[in-house]
Formats: structure tokens, C-alpha cells, sequence
């Protein structure tokens, strides 16, 4: 069957696929598994050595639709990135988005020439091709990173969150011109040290400038344009965001850094109707990211796998226990304010995902000999850093002591308009808070503190001063001094709360 005999076809598999996922994504939540796994599987499924409704081995198509997802999803995930909280952590995020890349490259290519050409059963690899294939899968996934953090609400002590999606964000350009350069390499057509040095330093200055120009420019129209239709907000939004990409791509500059750098710019800026626009490309972002993963699902053969299997799992041990903890503790070395059990949890969440496989496409497009068993290693190496770091993200912070308090979740949904400089706070009432009375007038909150709203199992009320609070109640309060306020937490005892401040 080929689906691409009709439209009608197209998009009643495409409706089924895209609806599949989504339920598989539920369901594997229920066991811990990444729903970016399932949405591999799930295109694996429809693939050819599947039920065999799609027959997909185009490399170049693939690679757009990755460009395109990875342009949303690093822009979207700079929009979500506070300023305030990688501000401390720059130094280490930048260090492991560069330096960090570099020895994970040498580290596991030095180790891939070795063991390839330790045992008859692997192919020889010369010592650049070596490099070549641990370039391809030396960064850590943006998607998968975002996804995870974010999907779990998974709260991390010692900043160790901003620092991980600052790293994941950034360190893609390091690793997409390692690719690029040792693919001209081996083609014959590569150039000295000094000239990739050019190179990938261009790449980054321009990236950065460019991303921070666009960002700002994008912030000055969306303020100023005055459309009728608010919708069209978030469109403006989508289109500055594929503009940044293009526009800095097409003058020699990394793209990927730039749309990361916009959205960041972008995020941290007052926006006219912020909110939809945040809940527009929060939609949009998982559509692409679906949509990524099951192209990558059905480029791949799964027939093809086995033989690889063996130094797939030794290279991704190999990965995961010394490449990467070598390369973290290295880059993190001078800064002090990180404990060994946070330096060991960043070494952990080191994780594979998309961008690694949409690299391998690279050498796939060049013709480079071998480009079909790395891409095969990459995708397997992929699953298997899904399924066993990807599954272990909180348990490893639970385990390490880094998980800062229990799991919050906003229950009202609500946000404030930018004009009003107010915090917004949900509180969690316990026994040890309620000993100091169960009235909402007998809780020592300071001035200008409002409570606006309870939520007391599935019903919503607006309380009075002599209402009865119960163990398990959420009560929302509106106030103009967070300090005076978490100074009054304190007090109380209050311990899982959530604060928005605008």
C-alpha cells in the first residue's frame, strides 16, 4: 500500500499516527517511558519492516522536517528559559556546549577506533571516521532534555535544571560543525585546523549576534504592530523565530544557536498577549516534536539493528559511564559552587535523542562509506539512552538528593497581565500549617496579601475570612511583596508551594 497515491490517504494515516502517539505518550507515562521513545516506535510501527504503510527512505526529507523542529523547539525552549536563573550557571552551560562537545568527541572516537578495531566482527574504522560518528552523537538532545525536565516537573536543587537546558539549547553547534568539517575530511575537500577553527568560531559570533538581533527586532514589532486579530500574534512569533534560522544560516552563522538565543531574548521581554503566545507554541512544539520522531522512526529499518546491537551497547555504556562524566567533572572543574552529587547528576542526564539522528543524515546525503551502520548505531544508541537515562531522571535526582521538594503542578491556570506587579502563589495546606489554625483569618499572612481562591479536591470557592481550611487544600494568593510572603511561608511552615512573579 502507498499511502501517497491520494491526499485523502495522507491524512487519514497521518490522523491515525498522530492520534496513536499521543495515546502512547499517556500510557507510557503511566511507566515512566519518555514519550519521545514511544513516538520513535510508533513511526517504526507504520514503517516498512512494520505494518509496512509507509515506505520512507529519504534522508533529505527527513533532515528538513528535523531543521524545521529543532528551529521550534530550541526557540521555544529559549522563550521558556529564565534570564535570572542560567545567569549563575552561564559560565558551566557555555563550558559544556563547547568544551564539553570537543571531549566527548575525542574521548568516544578514541574509544570507537579501538574497539572496532579490536574484534573481526566490527568494521575497521579509520581514526577520523571514528571521530566522525562520535560527532554525530556528542550532544545531548534539546527535545529530549525540555521534554523530560519539563513533562515531570522535575525540581532540581543547585540551578542544576537552567544549567541543563542551557547546555542541551547550546551545544548543538559544536557538534554540528565537527560533522560538517569531518565530512569534508574524509571526502577529500576538508581544510587545516585553523581554518575550521574560523570556521566554527563564525559560526558561533554570528549565531549569537544574529540570534540576539532578531530577537530584539522580533520584541520591537510584536509590541508595536497593533493587530486586530490576537491570533496572528503567534504567528508573527513563528515566523521571527524560522526568520532568525534562515537569515543567520545564510550568512555563514549557526542557525540552531541563533533561534535559541532569539527565543531566549524573546522569552524574557514583555510581549502583548505573552500568554497565548506561550500556550500556542507550547502546542506547536510538542506537534513538531511528534512529528520529528516518527520521521526518524521511519527512516530507519529495524531489520538492520541486530548486527549492530553489540557495539552499539558497548559505545553507549561506554558513553554514558566515562565520555561523558570524563567531559562533565573536566569542564566543570573550576566552578566550585556545584557538589559532587550535582556534578554526577549532570553527567547522568547527558541524553541522546533527535538531533544525534537527524546528524547521522549528514553522511548519509554525503555518500560517506559506512553512513548506513552509524546512522543504525545512532538510532540504536538513541533507544537506548531513552529507555535507560531517560527513565531514571527523577529516581537519579530522588537518589542523589537533588530533587528539590515534591513535585508542584499549578492547579488554577491563572496569569496575571504584566502590568500588574504582583506575585501569584499556590500553597499547599498541611496538618503542621493548619496547628496554627484552620481559619483563613487565624493564617498570619502579611499586607497586601489577597487570598482569592480554594481548591478543595475537584471544587473551586472563594474564601472568607472565616472559612474552614482542610488538610489538602490549595489556596491561591494574590500578593505585592513575595519576600514579606515567603518570609510568612516560613513561619507557617509552609513547604510546597509555587511562586510566579511578574
Amino acid at each position: 500500500m502507498n499511502i501517497f497515491d491520494n491526499a485523502v490517504g495522507i491524512l487519514l494515516v497521518g490522523a491515525v499516527i498522530l492520534i496513536l502517539s499521543i495515546i502512547a505518550g499517556k500510557a507510557g507515562y503511566r511507566f515512566g517511558l519518555p514519550s519521545l521513545l514511544l513516538f520513535l516506535g510508533v513511526g517504526m510501527l507504520f514503517g516498512s519492516d512494520g505494518l509496512d504503510v509507509i515506505r520512507f527512505q529519504d534522508p533529505d526529507l527527513a533532515q528538513f522536517v528535523g531543521m524545521l523542529a529543532l528551529t521550534v523547539i530550541l526557540f521555544s525552549g529559549g522563550m521558556d528559559t529564565s534570564i535570572k536563573e542560567i545567569r549563575p550557571v552561564a559560565g558551566a552551560g557555555v563550558m559544556l556546549a563547547t568544551v564539553g562537545v570537543l571531549l566527548t568527541i575525542f574521548i568516544t572516537g578514541t574509544f570507537v577506533y579501538l574497539i572496532f578495531g579490536l574484534f573481526d566482527e566490527f568494521v575497521t574504522l579509520s581514526y577520523a571516521e571514528a571521530l566522525l560518528l562520535a560527532s554525530v552523537m556528542s550532544s545531548t538532545d534539546s527535545a529530549s532534555v525540555f521534554s523530560i525536565l519539563r513533562s515531570r516537573s522535575v525540581y532540581l536543587k543547585e540551578r542544576l535544571r537552567p544549567a541543563l537546558e542551557l547546555e542541551s539549547g547550546s551545544n548543538d553547534p559544536m557538534a554540528y560543525m565537527m560533522t560538517i568539517v569531518l565530512i569534508a575530511y574524509i571526502g577529500g575537500s576538508g581544510s587545516g585546523i585553523g581554518s575550521s577553527a574560523l570556521m566554527l568560531a563564525v559560526q558561533l559570533c554570528v549565531g549569537a549576534l544574529m540570534g540576539f538581533a532578531t530577537g530584539k527586532a522580533g520584541v520591537w514589532a510584536i509590541n508595536r504592530i497593533n493587530l486586530e486579530n490576537a491570533s496572528l500574534y503567534s504567528i508573527l512569533v513563528l515566523a521571527i523565530a524560522f526568520l532568525s534560522f534562515a537569515a543567520t544560516t545564510a550568512l555563514m552563522g549557526n542557525g540552531y544557536l541563533a533561534v535559541y538565543i532569539a527565543g531566549l531574548v524573546m522569552g524574557n521581554a514583555r510581549l502583548v498577549h505573552q500568554k497565548s503566545i506561550r500556550t500556542f507554541m507550547d502546542g506547536f512544539t510538542w506537534l513538531w516534536q511528534i512529528v520529528m520522531f516518527i520521521v526518524l522512526g521511519l527512516l530507519v529499518n529495524p531489520h538492520e539493528l541486530p548486527p549492530v546491537a553489540l557495539p552499539s551497547i558497548i559505545v553507549a555504556l561506554f558513553m554514558m559511564t566515562v565520555a561523558r562524566p570524563a567531559s562533565v567533572l573536566l569542564c566543570l572543574a573550576p566552578f566550585r559552587k556545584f557538589s559532587t552529587n550535582a556534578r554526577l547528576y549532570i553527567s547522568w542526564v547527558g541524553l541522546r535523542g533527535a538531533v544525534p539522528i537527524i546528524f547521522a543524515t549528514y553522511p548519509m546525503i554525503a555518500g560517506v562509506e559506512h553512513a548506513q551502520m552509524f546512522f543504525n548505531i545512532v538510532f540504536f544508541i538513541t533507544i537506548l539512552s531513552l529507555l535507560v537515562q531517560g527513565t531514571t531522571v527523577t529516581a537519579a535526582a530522588r537518589w542523589l538528593g537533588l530533587q528539590d521538594g515534591d513535585v508542584r503542578k499549578d492547579e488554577f491556570d491563572i496569569e496575571l497581565p504584566q502590568e500588574i506587579k504582583s506575585a501569584m502563589s499556590e500553597v499547599v495546606l498541611t496538618d503542621e500549617v493548619l496547628a496554627h489554625g484552620n481559619k483563613l483569618m487565624e493564617l498570619a499572612l502579611p499586607d497586601h496579601t489577597l487570598a482569592v481562591m480554594v481548591k478543595r479536591e475537584d471544587r473551586y470557592f472563594i474564601p472568607k475570612g472565616n472559612t474552614e481550611l482542610r488538610c489538602g487544600d490549595r489556596l491561591l494568593l494574590i500578593s505585592d511583596n513575595d519576600k514579606d510572603l515567603l518570609r510568612a511561608y516560613d513561619s507557617l511552615s509552609i513547604r510546597s508551594y509555587t511562586l510566579k512573579k511578574n
